[in-house]
């Protein structure tokens, strides 16, 4: 008796196989992410857990950045400004740990090596970066410098 094996099962093999070549780094860089993210909260004086809780992760990250609540909404109910709060978000948090906006484009293009960096280097958390968080910072028309070059100066009356 001969034993033939059908396309199906071969191709069938093959979609295994890729998706198996795949599935294993994707996996890999997935929890270097975590583990980084973890060591992160932790070294803002936040639980480390608390990162890998839906929603209360995102509740802790905007108290380590010092922005407002309210944010929380405008991440789960806007579809596209969501995406823009969240990169927003992270430059806020590699400023909180003293670094600069090339460091949250590599958080943003490459997180499997940049927050490993950020997470497990010799950066400390300095506090929250947002104007929020630091007080209110009164005007002081003496310092007010236009940025249209208007000659002429706000009014003194506000």
């Amino acid at each position: 008796m001969d034993s033939y094996t059908s396309s199906a099962d071969m191709s069938s093999n093959a979609v295994a196989a890729i998706f198996g070549a795949f599935l294993i780094p994707i996996f890999i860089i997935g929890l270097i992410c975590l583990i980084s993210i973890w060591k992160i909260y932790s070294k803002a004086n936040k639980p480390g857990w608390a990162s890998i809780i839906p929603i209360y992760n995102y509740i802790v990250w905007l108290e380590i950045i010092g922005k407002p609540m309210w944010w929380l909404a405008i991440l789960l109910l806007v579809p596209c400004a969501n995406i823009i709060f969240v990169i927003w978000m992270i430059n806020l948090l590699s400023k909180s740990f003293g670094k600069s906006e090339g460091f949250t484009v590599g958080i943003i293009f490459l997180p499997f090596i940049f927050l490993p960096i950020l997470a497990f280097g010799s950066a400390t958390y300095l506090g929250p970066s947002a104007k929020e968080a630091q007080g209110n910072i009164p005007f002081d028309p003496n310092n007010y410098r236009d940025p249209f070059n208007n000659q002429n100066p706000p009014p003194q009356n506000y």
